[in-house]
């Protein structure tokens, strides 16, 4: 054993890391500060904190292992807990060999003297990558001589409801992975002499890929693609199976849809896009958009939600990870184009679905279109709240009745090659209007919506504060609506 915790230069991880990219984790290692920021980073390590208390406190008697003053500490008081006479769950048991140090999440004796150790984790189902991270934790608690009997990834129920605030019973499953670890783990001396002999050596030679997003976003993609040239029109950017498609491609050394010869793509979608990246204009099919929009009753609503989700449920009746609206913006629009804006936005902390589902009730005309962008989401929202609230359920499932989706017209009728295969509202709007551009605006897009909502709700912010994200928030759900206007318009001819 090391006598000092910085020797201990493995994680699972580092090790994680790793195996997604080697060039990653050399980064990581030797040239840290050429990350990029990530916004969410620092929301997801509380959840991920917050989930782990509580599978903890779902296991009575158990023993947290601290690291204080520092890993030596709980590498000493794992040794003592194991050798002694204490049949109890043991959380943040420390362990380390060949310089990977691991700290297992939860270990729970068994009655023929093993140990289930379960891996926690946030998201609703086992990952691959999961798999590999208690792949890492066995293979150093073999080497320390721990006897694992069982080993699962005790992730969040998909089903759960919460019935009663702060009571989790039944919010966790466990997906036993221990044949699949074991595999995995022999492989990991072999992966350990390799990852340091990477660290001490020059930077690896890698070129952005598929692997720069799996499992993770990797922060370090700008610096990689710095001296790449640009593909104006990459085959990848098709939607759905471009990636597929660039492959095979780039066995022919082709990588701009420019350069893929006219009438090669079947799909009605590609075929499309290429055409109008061949031609250098837009394509539009304004009589078909017509044909459409104009069964659209009025008045016409322009509906848009902003919502949380937390890893665990906060609010009764509430699953892990769910979607819960706390604003919505809506421009109303009568038969002779005259519009008003109405808005909802709860940012004090409490359960906003009664009064948004009061508001929309109070909001939404009794007749006429509902138009969304990407409708199903819209959709759920306000079915959710109708199962919720028997009360207003007959006027909430009318106006979900009346949802219809602008996204799909404008995918059928609209593409513009600076869209680059995305049909999101955010890359149509700056190729039809001169006010589409969303980077002004301090919140612009739903993962910063997300983060303003929690810096509202969190004890520590300021009312001068508040009032800042107060007005940001509705700023970004009036643009986001009446950007469905502006495309509906211009779709149909209008603009």
């Amino acid at each position: 054993m090391s006598t000092s915790s910085r020797h201990f230069g493995l994680s699972k991880s580092k090790i994680t890391s790793f195996e997604q990219c080697s060039k990653r984790l050399w980064l990581q290692t030797h040239r840290p500060g050429l990350a990029e920021v990530d916004l969410g980073a620092e929301t997801r390590f509380a959840a991920g904190h917050e989930v782990g208390e509580a599978a903890c406190a779902l296991c009575p008697g158990g023993v947290m292992v601290e690291a204080d003053p520092d890993l030596l500490a709980a590498l000493e008081q794992t040794q003592e807990l194991i050798s002694s006479t204490l049949e109890a769950p043991l959380f943040e048991a420390t362990f380390a060999h060949d310089g990977v140090l691991v700290r297992v999440d939860i270990m729970e004796p068994d009655s023929d003297g093993g140990w289930h150790v379960a891996e926690v984790k946030s998201s609703t189902s086992r990952k691959d990558y999961h798999v590999a991270d208690l792949a890492t934790q066995l293979w150093v608690l073999r080497e320390a001589g721990v006897h694992v009997s069982s080993a699962s990834i005790r992730h969040l129920n998909n089903q759960f409801l919460l019935a009663e605030e702060g009571l989790y019973d039944g919010a966790f499953v466990d997906t036993p992975s221990l044949d699949e670890a074991k595999i995995i783990a022999m492989r990991r001396p072999k992966l350990v002499a390799e990852i340091r002999a990477a660290l001490a050596g020059p930077e690896p030679a890698r070129d952005p890929g598929q692997h720069c997003s799996d499992p993770f976003p990797c922060e370090f993609l700008a610096y990689c693609s710095r001296e790449i040239e640009p593909i104006r029109y990459p085959i990848a950017s098709l939607p759905r199976t471009g990636k597929q498609l660039a492959a095979k491609w780039a066995e022919r050394g082709v990588v701009e849809l420019e350069d893929v010869p006219p009438g090669s793509f079947t799909n009605a979608t590609h075929a499309r896009i290429h055409q109008a990246i061949l031609a250098g204009v837009p394509y539009h099919d304004e009589n078909g958009a017509r044909r459409i929009i104009d069964t659209w009753t009025y008045p016409r609503t322009y509906l848009d939600f902003e919502t949380i989700a937390f890893a665990l449920p906060r609010w009764l009746g509430t699953k892990p990870w769910e979607q819960v609206p706390f604003q919505f913006s809506a421009h109303i629009e009568d038969c002779e184009g005259q519009i008003v804006h109405r808005e909802f936005l709860s940012l004090d902390g409490s359960d906003p679905r009664r009064a948004c589902a009061e508001a929309l009730v109070e909001t939404i005309p009794n007749e006429g279109a509902v138009i969304a962008y990407n409708a199903a989401f819209e959709r759920t929202c306000v079915l959710r709240l109708a199962d919720r609230f028997p009360d207003l359920e007959k006027d909430l499932r009318a106006i979900a009745s009346r949802i219809v989706d602008l996204l799909p017209v404008t995918r059928e009728h609209w593409y513009h090659p600076d869209q680059h295969g995305s049909w999101s509202i955010k890359a149509v709007l700056p190729t039809i209007s001169e006010q589409g551009d969303y980077s002004a605006l301090r919140v612009s897009d739903g993962l910063a919506a997300q983060l303003a909502y929690l810096e509202a709700i969190s004890p520590v912010t300021s009312l001068n504060r508040l009032a800042e994200i107060d007005r940001d928030l509705r700023t970004y759900g009036g643009k986001d609506t009446f950007a469905m206007i502006e495309v509906l318009r211009h779709l149909i001819g209008m603009n």
